[in-house]
Parts: C-alpha cells; structure tokens; sequence
C-alpha cells in the first residue's frame, strides 16, 4: 500500500512538473 501511494504521489508530482513547464 505505501509503495503504491508513494509511486502514485511521484507520478502525480512529476506530470505536474512537467505540465507547468510545458505551459510556462
């Protein structure tokens, strides 16, 4: 269960990260 949170919560950060670069 962490494992899959903790995977789950990096994806969510890096799709973020690269959605706001792309916009910016």
């Amino acid at each position: 269960m962490a494992k899959g949170k903790f995977e789950r919560k990096k994806t969510h950060v890096n799709v973020g990260t690269i959605g706001h670069v792309d916009h910016g």
